[in-house]
This record gives structure tokens, C-alpha cells and sequence, in this order.
């Protein structure tokens, strides 16, 4: 069977039981204080009734025939007791609540870590269909409930049914004609619970889409902040959420509405088994069948027996949003890759005087996203090992579309991207993307220290290794002259430096990782002039014997390349020297003549 039919066929809770392999020898522990401690909590009636029986009665009492303790003695001897139970009670309550709550943290700890590692070695067509605020509804709030449940819901559980076990053998036992009385309404209970439970789990399915709904608004709104405030669109954001809390808000009122109406019902089928106890069995007291300590025994149990079911309404409320998110969670666990990983290793060197490897070939390519026409159409291109080769087009042209299929975020549809004769889709992704260093357009740099960045790509390297690449990209100017150096916090998304630093960073990062593959896609549009000019003359030095495909708008940073591609609607249709490609005047020099001013020169003779 399929994980995604295994996923919605299994229950949860089955699921969660056999997920929790290394965890239930303490959810066995947990679950054996629940059922001493429940013991122990209804044997305080037990010894009221057997102490009424040694007041009545007297030497004729229970006890008294037993032992032949005289009244005080009975009475002494249940104060012990009584003692000694509370005590117990004491003991295994404070053990149980440790147990549960241990067991609740380390599960939530190792579903929440399994549950991130295996989303982070998805598809990035996860990612891209998906939005982050529905993953960190499953990855948070899901994970969070589930949690909830085995703090509290478990333990209610078990001592409910350790209570109706209990109870159910000495009311058979010290008076069967009255037990029949006490148990008449948990069928009706019971089928109250079981029904409700049915009604109330598609509610809280929808409590916890809305939850997803929210997660996602706030993860947008928070970071577009910029935009929101530039456009003072405060407002229409503020209302965006107000929306969609207003959503949640209605889901979670349908489910309490429901939920609210199930104590009182069972309170009034409660009331019935307590009146026949007190009636039926008190008649029996009258008539001597049984005794009063018995009677009242039996009183005092069939309220400790009936008015623990009026939480049914609660437990089954933590399990059904438990459930609900047990669900979500385990159907994204068993969301499997399309793409498989490959088996072939890839030992490339970017080693100065080695032999230059690396070649980049694609060829017959044809890739389209889903739902979408062909990015790319029957692209044959080569990247020659150890030569720097740029690639330029309009927006849609298929440039970092190019890049996704060489670092196989998608497999192409047809065709094949190579590297040395290897397919990508051979080669095992760890080691294909280590020999890949990526300076993307759109830089990313994560909350944490400007060492924390850099060291993202080789977490070995030493200050000096780290230094030398800052000074290859220019940053190690500013980072000197921060106050912390390189241990200052660069804030979310780097968000505490400048747009040309935050490049700037994201060079000096692919450099340290000193991979035989360098992609700088758009690597120098967010610096001034100069800085451009600094980079590039110490790109000139790092791409040497490197192989370097550079996606460019900016074509002045391409001049130099040993070939430049022109792209047009996924199509080659351009090949050469920038020297070349100007005398052929085509597409490249129609751009070169927007960019430099050349063509607007020539339209004004």
C-alpha cells in the first residue's frame, strides 16, 4: 500500500503508536502511575463505607469479625490507612504528571525535528505549490496540539477507564442487585461520546485549516512589511487578518457550540443511575439485604463512577484536535519525493594547477512548470570546464530556470543536464549541490551572526579562510568595521545591511565553499558601480580554471566571458564572444545598445 493510503486509511492513533517505537516503554511507565494513582484515588470511599460499617455495626463490622478490633481500633486502623493512601495517591500522581509531560515534550521534539528534515529534503515543487504558512501551521501549531494531548488527554483516558473497570467489579461483587442500576447510562454515554466524537471531527479539521489560513497571512504580511509600509496598505493587511482570524474564529465557534451541548446531556443521563442507586439501593439498606456501610459505599461510587464520564466532553475534544492534527502531520511525513536521489558520486577538484573539471552540458532540454507552457524548448547548450560563460535573455527567457535543473530542484522533461558525461539525475544531490556554489539575485541571509552566514556552505572553515573570502567579494571592509566583526547579528534576512552588503556576503559565501561549479545568477545587481567593479576584478581571479556560467542583465559583467548564451522564450539563439555577438548585431547588441546608450545615440543622428 501506498504511504498516502497508508496515511488516510490508518488511524491515527494507531499511526502515533507506531511512530512512538523508542518512546513506549514510557508511555507503559506513564500509563501504569495513571491506573495506580486512579486506584488509589477511589479507594478514600472505600474506607468511608468500610469506617461507617465499623461505627454501625461495631464489633460486628467487617473488620471487627476479621481481626476482633473493637470500634476505636477499626477506626485507628482506617485512619492509617487513609493515610497511607493519600500518600500513595500523592506519590504517583507527581509521577505520572512527570512521565506524561517528559513523554509529551520528547515526542513533540522528535516529530517536530523528523517532521523538518524530511519537508527540507522535499521537491522545491513542494514549495513552490505550497505556501509557508500552511508548513508552519503543521510544523508548530500541529505538533503543539498533539503535544497538549499526551500532556493531559492520555492520562484522562486511562483513568476514566480504570475508574468504570474498578467501580464496575465491586459494585458486581458487593451488591449486583444495585450495579445493574449504577451502569444503566453508560451505554447511553458511551453511544453520546462515540457520536459526538463523529460530528466533532470534521469541525476541528476545519479549526485547524483555518489555523493554516492565519499562519500563512501573518507569514506574508510580516515579510512584506517593507511593502506593506511603502505603500501604506497598513490597513487592507490589518483587515486581511482580521479576515481570516474572523474565519477561524467562526470554525472554533461551531466546534464549541457543539462540544459546550455535550456535558449537560450527560449530566442528566448521569442523574438517573445516581437516583436508582440512591432509591433502589436504599431500599435494600431498609430491608437488611445489604449493609449501610455498603449503602453507603455504593452512594458515594456511583457518583465516582458516572460524574468522571461529564469529562468525556473534554477528552474527546483534545483527541479529535489531536487527531486532526496527527493527521496533517503524518500526511506530510509520508509526502514522498517524486525526484529520487542518485547513487553515482561526483569527485570534481577546484584545485589551482589540477586539471579543470566540471563541464556542463545540457542537452534536448525541455522543461515546463506544472500547469504552465515550456520554459525552456529543446535547449542544447555547453559550459566548458574551467571556462567562464555567461548567459543573458529577457525575463521569461529560461535563465534561472536553466540553474533550478542544474542544481536538480526540477528533472527536466526531456533531455539531460550533465556534468563530465554524468546525468545530474545519477549523481547523489548532496554531493551534486556541494560542487555547485549558487549567488543568487534574490539573496537569502538567516537571523544569526555574519559567521553563521558565511559558514553555511562549509561549517569547518577557520577566521583566516573566512577573512580571505570576505576579502575576495570586498565585504571584509564593512565587516571590520562593524561592531561585533564577524560575530554581529545581520537580522532576519540580513535585514541590518545594505543591499550591496548583503551581496556582497552571498559571494563571499559561495567563494569559502570553493566549489568547482560557480553560478552567479545575477550576482552583482544589487551594488553601486564601484563595488561592481571591485567584485568583478576578484571574480576574475576566483573563476579562473572554475567553471562559471553567470546569468547577467547587467551585460557589462559579461564582457569578458570566454562565450556568452542569448536565450529568447527558452531558445538558443545567440552564440559567442561579446565582440562577436556586436558584430553580428542581433539580439545581444540590441541589448548592449538599450544598456549602454548607444541606440538612443544612433535614433537622435
Amino acid at each position: 500500500m501506498p504511504e498516502s493510503e497508508r496515511s488516510s486509511s490508518t488511524p491515527p492513533l494507531l499511526r502515533l503508536w507506531q511512530y512512538a517505537g523508542a518512546f513506549r516503554p514510557k508511555i507503559v511507565r506513564a500509563s501504569v502511575f495513571s491506573i495506580l494513582n486512579k486506584t488509589f484515588d477511589l479507594a478514600p470511599p472505600f474506607l468511608i463505607g468500610v469506617a461507617v460499617d465499623s461505627v454501625v455495626a461495631g464489633d460486628g463490622s467487617f473488620l471487627g469479625r476479621t481481626f476482633g478490633w473493637d470500634a476505636m481500633g477499626q477506626l485507628w486502623a482506617l485512619a492509617l490507612a487513609t493515610f497511607v493512601v493519600w500518600a500513595l495517591e500523592s506519590v504517583t500522581e507527581y509521577v505520572f504528571q512527570v512521565q506524561w509531560r517528559e513523554l509529551a515534550q520528547a515526542l513533540e521534539h522528535d516529530v517536530r525535528s523528523e517532521a523538518y528534515d524530511h519537508v527540507q529534503r522535499l521537491d522545491m515543487g513542494l514549495f513552490e505549490s505550497r505556501t509557508t504558512g500552511g508548513l508552519m501551521s503543521v510544523l508548530n501549531d500541529d505538533v503543539n496540539q498533539l503535544e497538549r494531548f499526551l500532556d493531559v488527554g492520555a492520562n484522562e483516558v486511562l483513568q476514566l477507564v480504570t475508574t468504570v473497570v474498578l467501580l464496575g467489579a465491586f459494585f458486581f461483587v458487593a451488591a449486583p442487585g444495585v450495579a445493574w442500576l449504577a451502569f444503566l447510562p453508560i451505554p447511553l454515554i458511551v453511544w453520546g461520546s462515540l457520536r459526538f466524537q463523529v460530528l466533532m471531527a470534521p469541525r476541528y479539521t476545519a479549526v485547524r485549516n483555518e489555523v493554516e489560513a492565519i499562519n500563512q497571512d501573518l507569514a506574508n504580511n510580516l515579510s512584506g512589511i517593507a511593502v506593506i509600509k511603502s505603500f501604506t496598505a497598513e490597513d487592507r493587511a490589518a483587515a486581511r487578518i482580521e479576515a481570516a482570524s474572523r474565519r477561524y474564529l467562526a470554525a472554533n465557534q461551531r466546534a464549541i457550540r457543539l462540544s459546550s451541548a455535550f456535558v449537560p446531556l450527560i449530566r442528566m443521563a448521569i442523574v438517573l443511575g445516581f437516583m436508582a442507586t440512591l432509591v433502589w439501593g436504599g431500599s435494600m439498606a431498609l430491608a437488611g439485604t445489604i449493609s449501610v456501610g455498603i449503602y453507603s459505599t455504593l452512594v458515594f461510587m456511583t457518583q465516582r463512577l458516572l460524574w468522571p464520564l461529564t469529562r468525556l466532553g473534554q477528552t474527546f475534544d483534545l483527541y479529535q484536535r489531536a487527531m486532526a492534527s496527527t493527521r496533517r502531520i503524518f500526511a506530510l511525513l509520508d509526502t514522498e519525493p517524486e525526484m529520487h536521489d542518485g547513487t553515482t558520486s561526483l569527485a570534481l577538484a577546484a584545485q589551482a594547477g589540477s586539471a579543470p573539471q566540471g563541464e556542463v552540458r545540457l542537452q534536448g532540454v525541455t522543461y515546463a512548470y506544472p500547469g504552465g507552457a515550456p520554459v525552456l524548448r529543446g535547449l542544447d547548450l555547453t559550459f566548458p570546464a574551467g571556462a567562464t560563460t555567461g548567459i543573458v535573455g529577457a525575463t521569461g527567457a529560461g535563465k534561472s530556470t536553466l540553474v533550478k535543473l542544474l542544481l536538480r530542484f526540477h528533472d527536466p522533461d526531456t533531455g539531460s543536464v550533465t556534468i563530465d558525461g554524468v546525468d545530474v539525475r545519477e549523481v547523489k544531490r548532496e554531493e551534486l549541490r556541494r560542487a555547485i556554489g549558487l549567488v543568487s539575485q534574490d539573496v537569502y541571509l538567516f537571523h544569526g551572526t555574519v559567521r553563521d552566514n558565511l559558514l553555511v556552505g562549509r561549517p569547518e572553515a577557520n577566521d583566516a579562510e573566512l577573512r580571505a573570502a570576505a576579502e575576495a567579494a570586498e565585504a571584509w571592509s564593512f565587516i571590520e568595521a562593524m561592531p561585533e566583526g564577524l560575530d554581529t547579528i545581520v537580522g532576519e534576512r540580513g535585514q541590518k545591511l545594505s543591499g550591496g552588503q548583503r551581496q556582497r556576503l552571498s559571494i563571499a559565501r559561495a567563494i569559502l565553499k570553493d566549489p568547482p561549479i560557480l553560478v552567479l545568477d545575477e550576482a552583482t545587481s544589487a551594488v553601486d558601480n564601484e563595488t561592481e567593479a571591485a567584485i568583478q576584478r576578484s571574480l576574475a581571479a576566483i573563476t579562473r580554471d572554475r567553471t562559471t556560467i553567470v546569468i547577467a542583465h547587467r551585460l557589462s559583467t559579461i564582457v569578458h566571458a570566454d562565450a556568452i548564451h542569448v536565450l529568447e522564450h527558452g531558445r538558443l539563439v545567440e552564440s559567442g564572444r561579446h565582440e562577436d555577438l556586436l558584430a553580428r548585431d542581433g539580439l545581444y547588441a540590441g541589448l548592449w545598445g538599450v544598456q549602454t546608450g548607444i541606440a538612443r545615440a544612433m535614433s537622435g543622428r
